[in-house]
This record gives structure tokens, sequence and C-alpha cells, in this order.
């Protein structure tokens, strides 16, 4: 069973960076692509950005493309999320999901995810 945690989340002021990071275990695959998805107060969930298990996909939603970077260090089981320039709107609960397959390794989407961290709450306020 693939078990995932997010850390990195915190308060910082706008125009700062954070870096989440999210580890994953149980799994000895690396054929997972991984999602980052948000849900601020009162508003649906969105995906954020995802990657490929070989890391060669990437997308970005188009409010944070040029100011959040995804990577992944497969030796440490761990996808990071570079969040740069953060806005107060970027002020929400930030979750991984991840879904293994047999094109995980080469693409990523922010559907059929079966697995889910429980969040790190990323807040943007001076």
């Amino acid at each position: 069973q693939l078990q995932l945690v997010e850390s990195g989340g915190g308060l910082v002021q706008p125009g700062g960076s954070l870096r989440l990071s999210c580890a994953a275990s149980g799994f000895t695959s690396k054929t997972y692509a991984i999602a980052w998805f948000r849900q601020a107060p009162g508003k649906e969930r969105e995906g954020v950005s995802c990657i490929s298990g070989n890391g060669g996909i990437t997308k970005y939603t188009d409010s944070v493309k040029g100011r959040f970077t995804i990577s992944r260090d497969n030796a440490k089981n761990t996808v990071y999320l570079r969040m740069n320039s953060l806005k107060p709107e970027d002020t929400a609960v930030y979750y991984c999901a991840a879904a293994s397959s047999a094109i995980s390794w080469y693409v990523c989407d922010y559907n059929g995810m079966p697995y889910w961290g429980k969040g790190t709450l990323v807040t943007v306020s001076s």
C-alpha cells in the first residue's frame, strides 16, 4: 500500500517561497506519477502540478506557471514542489496524490489518483 506524507507547509509573506515535499513509502516500484492538488477554504480542489515517474513529463495549472517547479528524487522516493513568488491566493491545503499504472513512468495526469496524503497547510499572508 503506497503511503504519502506531505511536509513543508507554513506561513509565508507574499512574494516569499516554500518547498513542499511528498515522501512515498510502502511501494517498491518507482513507476508512479505524482500530482499536487490544493484546496482553499470554500473552493473546490484543483490540480496544481504533476510529474511522471521518470520525471520527464511535468504539468502546471496556468495560475502557477513560472512560479512553481515540481521535481522528484526517486532515490529518496520524494517529490518536491518549489513555490516562489507566493500570492495570498495560493493559500490552501496542499495534497500530493499518486497513481501507478503501466504508463505512469511516462505520463502524468490529475485524474485517477487512488493514493492521497493528508495535506499540508500553506498560508500566504502579511
